[in-house]
């Protein structure tokens, strides 16, 4: 029987080092895009941007130990650590890790922090105040999402911050179409998630849900959930 976790764990890993690389670093960048891919874009940073602010509303962003989950190249932890976080972060992708590394030292001249590192979710170890992890449950299974949601919470102290893509019938149906039009070189599996069951997880584990948003543009849509002890 295959393992669909260590299966679906492969191909990302594999898709983010070579053509997925080469697409999402145009995404996340600042150079020149199509109209889809602008439109994530857009979407993603709206995310970032509306947790950044959640940080600084709260006022106690300097020192404070964040674990950036799935950071990517860098989109969140550099802007966090810029703000006075300290600022633990990691990828499944080598070459993710690796622009989020080059990314940083542009932008703060030195790569103390963050701290960058290579390494699977469930790999992890630590305590920080805060863990966040955007955009990275839609590479889970339900099955797997309790689990990686469980250790995420081991991680944290005190705030674990999620973002999903939302199961509903309309994004399912967009699901469907979508995976039409990228093809194969440019896509992996994407999972949706009941809002209602990621919220039973995090209360499994003790959290309780504090802040909610919604972020939707043609293109991408993200529900983002703010769990606090």
């Amino acid at each position: 029987m295959v393992n669909n976790a260590v299966d679906d764990k492969t191909v990302v890993r594999e898709y983010f080092n070579e053509t997925g690389f080469d697409r999402w670093q145009r995404i996340y960048g600042d150079g020149e895009v199509n109209k889809v891919q602008l439109d994530i874009r857009q979407g993603h940073q709206k995310t970032i941007d509306t947790l950044l602010e959640w940080f600084k509303a709260d006022g106690n962003l300097s020192g404070l130990t964040i674990c950036d989950a799935g950071c990517g190249v860098g989109s969140l932890s550099i802007p966090l650590a810029a703000m006075g976080a300290k600022v633990y972060a990691s990828d499944i992708s080598e070459k993710m890790v690796g622009e989020a590394q080059e990314r940083a030292t542009k932008a703060l001249g030195q790569r103390e922090n963050p701290v960058f590192e290579v390494k699977d979710l469930e790999a992890i170890a630590g305590k920080y105040h805060t863990v966040v992890c955007l955009d990275v449950l839609i590479h889970y299974p339900q099955e797997k999402a309790a689990e990686m949601i469980s250790h995420l919470s081991s991680l944290a102290e005190s705030r674990l911050v999620l973002s999903f893509a939302p199961k509903t019938p309309c994004y399912s149906l967009l699901k469907r179409i979508g995976e039409f039009f990228p093809g194969p070189s440019k896509t992996t599996r994407a999972y949706l998630h009941r809002e209602a069951d990621i919220v039973k997880i995090l209360e499994a584990n003790g959290w309780t849900v504090k802040r909610n948003t919604m972020t939707k543009t043609r293109f991408y849509f993200s529900r983002m959930l703010e769990a606090v002890r």
